[in-house]
């Protein structure tokens, strides 16, 4: 299904490939060669989303772009089934495998892979062939790839990046406190914009 977003619509290249249960809203773009699997979506959030020539968007992957990050898919990138990507920038070669999570700022070299459940963190850099292993997480610029049960390592490094504060614009709440309620109202505005998508070609 393709969706008009805010006056964007989607646009495809004839050579290009989109299941009929992918989902595409707003501004986004699908270069000569790609295919968009059986219930991907891709979905501008303010910002653009863009596949170049040749990329593979496989089942049920998600593909998010920000009005601070859009993202953006080099040349001939995979992108497993069940991946999340948000808001950023993947050089030429990349694999990126079932189930990765890429977060918002984030910058993938050419050649590079991220494995199964992998997972590359915000703000991360990762150089041009690096491989981050099943399950592990990369953090950082320059990025360490560490294991999961390094967790006080890669917090270490993830506190600094500030998510909330990147992502939300909210400060962290003191140890005992949230910021979920703040969070949930401003991201329920932000997803309520959808409530005036149309599919493409509705009058």
């Amino acid at each position: 299904m393709l969706l008009e977003h805010e006056g964007l619509v989607p646009t495809v290249h004839p050579t290009a490939y989109v299941a009929p249960t992918a989902t595409l809203s707003g501004d986004v773009r699908v270069g000569p060669g790609c295919r968009v699997l059986f219930g991907a979506v891709l979905t501008a959030e303010g910002g653009p989303v863009e596949l170049s020539e040749g990329c593979i968007v496989m089942e049920n992957a998600v593909l998010r772009g920000t009005a601070r990050d859009p993202l953006w898919l080099g040349r001939h990138v995979l992108v497993g089934p069940g991946a999340s990507l948000a808001g950023c920038a993947v050089a030429e070669d990349v694999f990126l495998a079932t189930g990765c999570r890429v977060f918002n700022g984030a910058s993938i070299g050419p050649r590079a892979e991220v494995r199964v459940d992998a997972v590359v963190q915000l703000r991360t850099v990762l150089p041009a062939d690096a491989t981050v292993p099943i399950g592990w997480v990369a953090v950082g610029d320059p990025a360490r790839i560490l294991p999961p049960s390094e967790h006080q390592a890669i917090w270490e490094v993830q506190r600094e990046l500030d998510f909330p504060g990147y992502v939300f614009g909210l400060e962290r709440p003191a140890e005992g406190g949230t910021l979920m309620p703040e969070l949930s109202r401003r991201y329920g505005r932000a997803l309520g914009r959808h409530i005036g998508d149309r599919p493409v070609g509705e009058a």
